[in-house]
């Protein structure tokens, strides 16, 4: 098992339609085994009363079955990537389950996470989206504050640096959305390195990837579909300067603030 994780709205389906055109690869959008393992771990928890004839053993081979079951489809892929958001904040149990196992965490600056954000939602004037609360939608205030407070981007981003700065942080290796978009072949093919993969010809012209039905339910059509060619798209952000200048920071990128020395692509 590998692992894709990081901050929303930062590549992690670009980097799967990569992946998946090897036939040895599975990769996809986020999905739901970390919340299968985390509802695992909960009723196994003290939380239930009969967690007292639960052993530690059988916790871990109850999880790992998990995986072995909701993935027994796949069979026929050497490599799977599971990604999931909130992967970072459990590398202790997923460096017990599976000790060579890295985290790829996809990387953007959260000024570009909520322009990115904030030009789908201004894509659907006429829509309401499950993203935000009813009273955190009016504006591009409310929605930034709401992203970086309560919603897409709070979460990833504290179990992001919980896992940058731990002692597990060997397992991860940093992509950057804006050397992927740029230079791909040089990004997938360093990856590739440090996951001790052979390497493989990727077709950089011709992506396919969406996910129509997992967007119509969330109300933001696209959210999820990858462009055909994969390249570095120069704009200005639609958010208000002291929005995006507020929120430019890419914490991965400061002298000082990757003591782990984790790779960063």
């Amino acid at each position: 098992m590998r692992f894709i994780s990081g901050l929303p709205r930062s590549g992690s389906s670009l980097l799967a339609a990569i992946l998946r055109q090897n036939p040895a690869m599975h990769a996809g959008m986020s999905g739901p085994m970390c919340g299968i393992v985390g509802s695992l771990l909960r009723s196994m928890s003290s939380a239930n009363e009969y967690s007292r004839f639960v052993s530690d053993d059988q916790r871990r081979r109850i999880i790992a079955s998990a995986f072995t079951e909701y993935y027994a489809d796949l069979s026929d892929k050497e490599i799977i990537f599971d990604t999931n958001r909130e992967w970072t904040a459990h590398l202790p149990m997923l460096s017990e389950l599976f000790p060579a196992a890295k985290v790829i965490c996809c990387l953007r600056s959260p000024a570009w996470i909520l322009d990115s954000i904030e030009r789908r939602i201004q894509a659907i004037p006429f829509a309401r989206t499950k993203l935000f609360p009813a009273d955190a939608a009016e504006n591009v205030y409310l929605r930034s504050e709401y992203t970086l407070k309560k919603g897409l981007l709070a979460l990833p981003m504290q179990s992001l640096r919980q896992a940058w700065f731990g002692e597990h942080a060997h397992m991860l290796i940093g992509v950057r959305y804006e050397s992927l978009v740029a230079q791909p072949a040089a990004v997938i093919g360093r990856l590739y390195e440090l996951l001790g993969l052979a390497p493989f010809a990727h077709d950089f012209e011709n992506l396919v990837f969406e996910e129509p039905e997992f967007d119509a339910q969330l109300g933001v059509p696209d959210l999820h579909k990858v462009r055909r060619r994969v390249e570095s798209n120069q704009r200005t952000t639609v958010l208000p300067p002291d929005i995006f200048n507020q929120n430019d920071r890419s914490f991965w990128d400061v002298p000082g603030q990757n003591p782990r020395g984790v790779p960063v692509l």
